[in-house]
């Protein structure tokens, strides 16, 4: 197919963003910016979050990871799908009842100041390089299979993504995110049934046959059961809700749009029946890997993981179902990147610039700044895309999950001992708890095999992690003296 076909499309895909974009942003102010307006509908926001949850990571790399891990994989999304019920019923009603719209606004109220700027200075820092990291992913599948044929070199391709997902999301944020992102996830699923029945008439054999070509070649396995291997079962569904708990419940940018929706009862619904689609949409993806590799395998195929999807629907499915790949891979882009420009864009106008503390600044002084902060990260966003390009040098989804272990595991003890605890804590050591708690387990990770008699530590590190930041929160609480629980209107 000309790639000047498929360069059409992505615009005509683009121009569509920008028409809801257009009509969902009409009389948009900070509010709306920031919380929809609380207008959301929640079956809106459940089809979206998927779509946001499973980015380009779940779109390439989980397929191409089965080979050498089978279905160990699902074991993290059952742990996944236990997290969930956690944010629907514990986390949720917190943030419902104290109207916070920016969340770590929690650690302000109840463990004062340098808590709450450390909280989502953490946040900031983990949704900035997992972002980016997903979305360098991405690209560089487009630039490999699409672009370089054009002639558009890499940096040209990064620029021009920036810019259409800057130019939908400046000035509606969560209010038009909630409906592009329900549009993206449409068509990325339909992008994944699709892929699947092509490849398996490309087989064609009937699914018993390709079900026992899986097993037969060990893609199957679903439990790890050596506790010494960083995939054991238990590392994994344990890892897996406490990743969802902190990736999802203590994340400004899922959280965002679920807060954005009008009751409790109903955000929690959303979340619920999202946990449910997980299972089935991950079952799904590690299916199509099976597929994928029994294809390669039948043909004498030999791929990198995260070039097998792309690699074979271009080069042996028909050319319709690899425009249909491309318009799946960006619908699967844009959800994982706009969402995270426009909540780190609330999270620093609202937790360090203050915007609720500043009673001089106007709605025009705050949109104004609003708006150059937005710049100011989708800058970011496309210098350490350029970075990854220059350093990339392992599987990017053990790096989102490295850098969600190391980045959310402070916050991860932070909120847990604001929720089970009363105790105040003494500010100043705040920091160095923070900074203490993953160095440590950036040491025991290096040195796990030698210490711990071939131990390797695998998504545990994240609840490691928090729990030292909640001990030495302990260790710097004031002895005696309870805290003021936070007031009821924030």
């Amino acid at each position: 197919m000309s790639p000047l076909v498929i360069a059409s499309v992505l615009i005509s895909y683009f121009v569509l963003l920008i028409f809801i974009a257009y009509f969902t942003s009409k009389n948009a102010t900070s509010e709306t910016f920031f919380s929809g307006n609380k207008e959301s509908k929640w079956y809106l926001v459940a089809f979206g979050m998927i779509g946001t949850s499973l980015s380009g990571v779940t779109f390439i790399s989980v397929p191409g990871a089965v080979g050498d891990g089978g279905f160990y994989y699902y074991q993290l999304v059952l742990g996944f799908f236990l997290g969930y019920f956690v944010v629907a019923y514990v986390l949720l009603p917190l943030y419902y009842k104290y109207k916070l719209t920016s969340i770590y606004r929690f650690l302000e109220y109840r463990l004062g100041f340098t808590a709450y700027q450390w909280g989502a200075g953490y946040f900031i820092l983990s949704r900035t390089l997992g972002a980016t990291v997903r979305l360098y992913l991405v690209i560089n599948v487009m630039q490999v299979f699409v672009l370089d044929e054009l002639g558009v070199p890499f940096w040209m391709t990064t620029l021009l993504i920036m810019i259409m997902i800057l130019v939908y999301t400046f000035k509606g944020g969560v209010k038009t995110i909630v409906w592009t992102d329900t549009l993206q996830t449409f068509f990325m699923l339909l992008a994944l049934v699709v892929c699947i029945f092509s490849i398996q008439q490309a087989l064609d054999w009937n699914w018993s046959t390709i079900w026992k070509a899986m097993e037969d070649q060990g893609m199957t396995k679903l439990w790890s059961t050596d506790p010494d291997r960083k995939d054991y079962f238990l590392k994994h569904v344990l890892g897996g809700a406490f990743i969802t708990i902190t990736m999802t419940g203590l994340d400004q940018e899922m959280m965002q749009k679920n807060i954005s929706v009008k009751t409790l009862k109903d955000a929690q619904k959303n979340i619920v029946t999202f946990s449910f689609v997980l299972l089935l949409v991950n079952a799904l993806f590690l299916l199509l890997g099976g597929i994928l590799y029994v294809f390669a395998n039948q043909n004498g195929l030999a791929f990198k993981p995260d070039d097998l999807f792309p690699s074979i629907v271009q080069q042996h499915l028909p050319q319709g179902i690899f425009l249909i790949f491309i318009v799946g891979l960006i619908s699967a882009l844009f959800p994982s990147v706009d969402g995270a420009i426009t909540a780190l864009t609330s999270s620093f106008c609202i937790d360090i610039l203050g915007f609720h503390r500043r009673e001089d600044m106007d709605e025009k002084r705050k949109n104004y700044l609003r708006k150059i902060i937005h710049i100011g990260f989708a800058i970011l966003f496309t210098l350490l895309v350029f970075f990854f390009k220059e350093m990339n040098n392992k599987s990017i989804i053990d790096l989102v999950f490295t850098i969600a272990a190391y980045t959310y595991g402070p916050l991860l003890g932070l909120f847990a001992f604001g929720i089970l605890t009363k105790k105040a804590i003494r500010n100043a050591f705040v920091p160095l708890v923070c900074i203490l708690a993953p160095v440590i387990c950036y040491v025991l990770d290096r040195n796990s095999v030698e210490w711990f008699g071939g131990y390797k530590f695998g998504n545990e590190i994240l609840i490691l992690n928090g729990a030292l930041t909640f001990f030495g929160l302990y260790l710097i609480s004031k002895p005696g003296e309870i805290a003021e629980i936070l007031p009821k209107t924030v």
